[in-house]
């Protein structure tokens, strides 16, 4: 676990999806909403933690409603002894990991010292969304142009990319499975 982060302790449900590929393949689980508060974002979450006993890392998603839910592998399953049905008991800590700067967006920031210098200050949240706004871009000039626009907008002192819905609440564009049982 995290030694510096609190363990958050809870009890949830294994839900499989209704939309599965393959009876069997993989359950979910959503977090009871308090349980959830006690992360750092609202948006994807690294998380270092146990279900059942059984140690595992993963990433939660925002399940569009302010929470978060958790994919759980059938292999993961097998290990803690569960089931889709079954009530499970999880310890969570969050992970603190420093996001993969993509090269195109590490070369502008190298050359462009007030941008590289706000990097370096502002949080590893931040820059995971700084991160996800660029690499979201669909078409090569548009990504070129929020490399340029990000340097841009660090050197002026922005620390946070604008309109950027890390919860899928307001956008809805994230959303966990919809349980068959």
């Amino acid at each position: 676990m995290t030694k510096t982060a609190s363990k958050i302790r809870f009890r949830a449900k294994l839900f499989r999806p209704a939309a599965a590929a393959k009876a069997g393949s993989w359950t979910f689980l959503t977090l009871p909403k308090d349980a959830s508060a006690k992360l750092p974002s609202r948006g994807m979450t690294t998380v270092e933690g146990s279900i059942n006993g059984f140690p595992f890392r993963a990433t939660l998603e925002p399940d569009g409603q302010k929470s978060h839910w958790l994919r759980v592998t059938r292999k993961l399953c097998e290990a803690a002894g569960a089931d889709a049905g079954d009530v499970v008991t999880l310890e969570l800590a969050p992970e603190a990991l420093e996001p993969t700067v993509p090269p195109d967006l590490r070369k502008a920031l190298v050359a462009a010292p007030k941008a590289r210098a706000l990097w370096a200050d502002i949080t590893t949240n931040a820059r995971t969304d700084w991160i996800h706004w660029i690499i979201s871009a669909k078409q090569p000039e548009t990504r070129a142009r929020r490399v340029a626009n990000a340097c841009s907008m660090l050197a002026a002192g922005k620390r946070r990319v604008c309109c950027f819905d890390r919860s899928g609440f307001y956008s809805k564009s994230f959303s966990s499975p919809k349980a068959a049982i």
